[in-house]
């Protein structure tokens, strides 16, 4: 299994950054920005889990709630990408941390 420490890290940091946000900038878009990436992260955890599968769209929880849902959607894709054939595993991670890193630079 490939080092998910860097995906972990970088998710979270960015779930409590959204988590620290004003109404204001969440309501501007980075609650939207935050959500659509936990929505892609749990859309590939389900493709892994259970392949050929109609993958569940998250919900909305609201804008104080996305940091949240974040910190879950990374964690549950990291245990998700052991049922990935080991050599695909480490591809799947990178672009997962791109997503979060690319995000990141989207929200500020």
């Amino acid at each position: 299994m490939p080092d998910t420490t860097p995906l972990i890290t970088a998710a979270d940091r960015l779930a409590d950054r959204l988590r620290a946000l004003p109404q204001s900038a969440l309501r501007r878009g980075a609650a939207a920005e935050g959500l659509a990436l936990a929505r892609e992260l749990v859309l590939r955890a389900q493709r892994l889990e259970a392949p050929g599968e109609v993958p569940r769209v998250l919900p909305d929880a609201g804008l104080f709630a996305t940091g949240d849902q974040l910190a879950v959607a990374a964690n549950d894709f990291v245990e998700a990408l052991a049922l990935a054939p080991p050599a695909e595993r480490e591809d799947h991670l990178k672009e997962a941390l791109a997503l979060v890193r690319a995000a990141a630079q989207r929200i500020g």
